[in-house]
């Protein structure tokens, strides 16, 4: 059987999507029990991200050209994608007839004789071959003011319409599935969470030299709070630096922090932000980092702080319980499901709070000590081929495969 896994990414410009990959190509690579072949479909010379953690049945798949593009006026008179007439029909009065346009296979996975594809992130296509389809989220419906009314749009669009096509919607949490079920109408039994694991565990182990040339090359200080992310409007750095003005004005502390994550044009306002509250000296932002040197990252912090708006599911939650170090993240959509008791929480709109926790994160060691221990236990079931047998188990099952008990098990 050819599962095609989409892997059309750039490197170091995709943040979570990219690490969910690694994440799922490093967990396929560990099942030598099956007669499957997993095929990564990569854009066109980007491939040197991935092929590190490609292994056993686990091979590359080069896109001839990329995806082609149509607009919704020509494929709706196509007659192997008759849904695109409904979506033309319900959406011209709001867009017009050439606003947005939906992505068509370019024949590489059907020449390649793929059974099934996995589209790993929201931007798929069209094609006849049986899918699984991960929307992620729908943050476009609670903060439409991060994006561009084209933007909101065409994510809307998009996303039910590959919502409806898709024979599996894969999810990460609950709160995921029940949002996708409301919103969308998508068939509850049609929905699956299927939960991820952190995903440094993918990556090399730093060394005591790693840690000590990580340290060296980016100057940090001895203790920092870490949060990284890409600096889009709704990860909120912007409150967590306003929280750091308040524990220097209010309690006389100086907490220094460290970002990383691609930089995109909403950075030039945390910069601004940063200025004016005479914060400077405290803080460094990193930009997009290796593998290698998150896992740093994580081990020379202090605590790990996400105070983002909106999280469909936090891999920086599971990569600090995984490198033992404590944490605090907002109480919206999925955190407090994923995090439990393990980490402190608060509202990510009272900055107040966000001091109150890095404080406490900062001082207590008693609650550290609590934390770290929660969190071990709480991704002590957690793993990358636990992930890797949970989707197995779904491209079997649609495939018309009889599935494998050992995959069958961790559903139990």
């Amino acid at each position: 059987m050819r599962i095609c896994v989409d892997a059309r990414i750039v490197g170091g410009t995709s943040g979570g999507i990219e690490q969910l990959v690694i994440g799922l190509a490093h967990g396929l690579s560990t099942l030598d029990d099956g007669d499957e072949e997993y095929h990564f479909l990569t854009l066109p010379g980007e491939d040197a991200w991935i092929l590190p953690y490609l292994k056993g049945p686990c091979m590359l798949l080069p896109a001839r050209k990329g995806i082609g593009r149509e607009s919704l006026v020509r494929r709706a008179t196509r007659r192997w994608v008759p849904f695109a007439r409904e979506a033309y029909h319900w959406v011209s009065p709001l867009i017009g007839r050439k606003s947005i346009s939906v992505p068509l296979s370019d024949g590489t996975v059907e020449d390649a004789g793929i059974d099934l594809i996995h589209f790993t992130f929201q931007s798929a296509f069209l094609t006849n071959i049986k899918s699984i389809y991960q929307p992620h989220d729908l943050q476009h419906l609670y903060f439409p003011e991060f994006f561009t009314p084209r933007e909101f749009l065409a994510r809307e669009v998009l996303y039910r319409l590959f919502c409806e096509r898709a024979n599996i919607v894969a999810v990460v949490s609950n709160w995921v599935r029940e949002d996708i079920i409301a919103r969308y109408a998508i068939p509850p039994e049609k929905v699956r969470v299927i939960p991820y694991a952190p995903p440094i565990d993918a990556y090399p182990n730093p060394t005591p030299d790693d840690l000590v040339r990580t340290r060296t090359k980016f100057s940090l200080e001895r203790e920092y709070v870490y949060f990284p992310a890409a600096t889009w409007g709704h990860k909120n750095h912007i409150g967590l630096l306003e929280a750091l003005a308040i524990l220097r004005d209010r309690d006389g502390m100086r907490v220094s922090a460290v970002f990383s994550g691609k930089q995109n044009s909403y950075f030039s306002e945390i910069e601004r932000r940063t200025r004016k509250l005479g914060l400077s000296d405290q803080v460094r932002f990193l930009g997009f980092v290796s593998p290698l040197e998150l896992q740093c990252l994580y081990h020379l912090s202090r605590c790990v702080v996400i105070p983002t708006k909106f999280e469909a599911g936090s891999f920086p939650v599971w990569e600090a319980f995984s490198a033992g170090v404590p944490v605090a993240c907002s109480n919206i959509t999925s955190l407090p499901e994923q995090a439990g008791e393990a980490a402190l929480l608060f509202s990510p709109d009272r900055h107040d709070e966000i001091a109150d926790a890095v404080r406490r994160l900062w001082t207590d060691e008693d609650l550290r000590k609590n934390l770290i221990g929660l969190a071990k236990s709480k991704i002590s079931n957690l793993s990358w081929e636990k992930t890797a047998r949970l989707f197995r188990s779904q491209y079997r099952m649609l495939s018309g495969k009889p599935e494998f008990q050992e995959d069958r098990a961790f559903f139990e």
